[in-house]
């Protein structure tokens, strides 16, 4: 059974970059394209493996959603990798405090992210 990772972006652009990098990697990809949709996409997905999310989006940011995540008893220890174009200190400080995993910055090459997926769900 192929791991599934959800992917949040307002970019469609990059949900298909990333899509196309994990999915040739063997993962099963779930999209959502804000926030708000990323919350209840993981709601209703009980066997995610992990998050990836951007920090920049309309109605919920990434590190909102991230912090909502992390309060959700049931989704607590799901892991979120931050993938964003911001490399403030003080936005990675508070992802990191907040339960991210880790933070990549866009562009990304596809081979690095895959890794950090792989790491992340112990694939």
């Amino acid at each position: 059974m192929r791991k599934k990772v959800i992917v949040i972006d307002d970019s469609a652009t990059v949900r298909q970059q990333v899509a196309v990098a994990l999915t040739q990697a063997g993962f099963e990809v779930i999209e959502a394209a804000d926030g708000d949709e990323g919350v209840e996409v993981i709601g209703r997905t009980a066997d995610a493996a992990m998050v990836i999310c951007d920090v920049n989006m309309p109605r919920m940011n990434g590190l909102e959603l991230l912090e909502a995540v992390k309060k959700d008893g049931k989704n607590a220890n799901l892991p979120v990798l931050m993938l964003t174009t911001e490399g403030q200190p003080q936005l990675i400080e508070r992802a990191k405090k907040s339960g991210a995993k880790g933070w990549v910055v866009k562009p990304f090459k596809p081979e690095l992210l895959v890794a950090a997926v792989k790491k992340l769900t112990l694939a």
